[in-house]
């Protein structure tokens, strides 16, 4: 037992210290502009473009769920003039930025890893190496900075299309138009939406990182592509929740 868990701690100091290695290379080719500007457009497309029906669907349902049961008993208390807020701040604050992060996680953290775990197991990436072309710099910059920019824009359709959806359901449960508006216009505020927007630059940092670590650490064949991609998909949505819970503690401490 003691062995296994020796193995364990082990295991996960070599995640960190990898991960801190790539994210210092790839600061290192950032700060001297050495960022491949079409690869990164081209992963920008995959990371944003690509993500947005499926952002918007999910944050679409879980505002529908919210309000359909949060605005229930808010009817039934008398207490509808503080829902659009409520709403507006859970929806800004925590379930647009954490679930934009996990559905993004899911969708291209598994692409990086099964993409670079398919090249390292075919030797493409020791070819990259062969031709004096560093791994970092051609694979993972160009995904990291994708993961930064585009994941805050995805948060802002997040927010919006769970706000649409609350208000679908809440106004057919009983509460008015009007008074959801002026709810969300009283109570919301910018720190309320520039804080959860700031969350996802740390979780686009996470899913680029984890994503391009566990395809670059791919080992005998398919298989251990397959086992790179659940991996990276599992570390990542974990890291984005523990992530989340300390980024509000530091953003909405007060």
């Amino acid at each position: 037992m003691l062995t296994a868990i020796g193995h364990q701690v082990l295991a996960g100091l070599d995640f960190v210290g990898d991960q801190m290695l790539i994210l210092v290379r790839c600061l290192g080719y950032i700060v001297r502009g050495r960022i491949g500007l079409r690869r990164t457009i081209q992963q920008m497309a995959i990371a944003g473009a690509d993500s947005l029906p499926i952002v918007a669907i999910t944050l679409l349902f879980v505002g529908m769920a919210w309000g359909w049961h949060t605005a229930e008993y808010m009817v039934r208390f008398g207490a509808t003039s503080y829902f659009g807020g409520g709403t507006a701040i859970a929806i800004a604050r925590e379930l647009g930025p954490a679930l934009c992060g996990v559905v993004v996680a899911a969708r291209v953290g598994s692409a990086f890893a099964a993409e670079l775990g398919t090249m390292t197991v075919t030797d493409l990436v020791d070819a990259l190496g062969a031709l004096a072309v560093n791994p970092v710099y051609f694979l993972v910059v160009p995904r990291l900075i994708a993961c930064i920019i585009m994941l805050p824009l995805l948060t802002v359709v997040a927010d919006a299309s769970g706000l649409i959806g609350a208000f679908m359901l809440a106004t057919y449960v009983g509460v008015s138009p009007g008074e959801y508006l002026s709810s969300i216009q009283q109570w919301l505020t910018g720190q309320d939406v520039y804080g959860g927007i700031a969350k996802t630059l740390v979780f686009g940092l996470i899913i680029a990182l984890v994503g391009c670590r566990q395809g670059l650490r791919a080992t005998r064949g398919a298989a251990g592509v397959g086992r790179a991609t659940i991996s990276a998909v599992v570390l990542s949505i974990v890291l984005i929740y523990a992530t989340n819970l300390f980024l509000t503690a530091a953003i909405f401490r007060y």
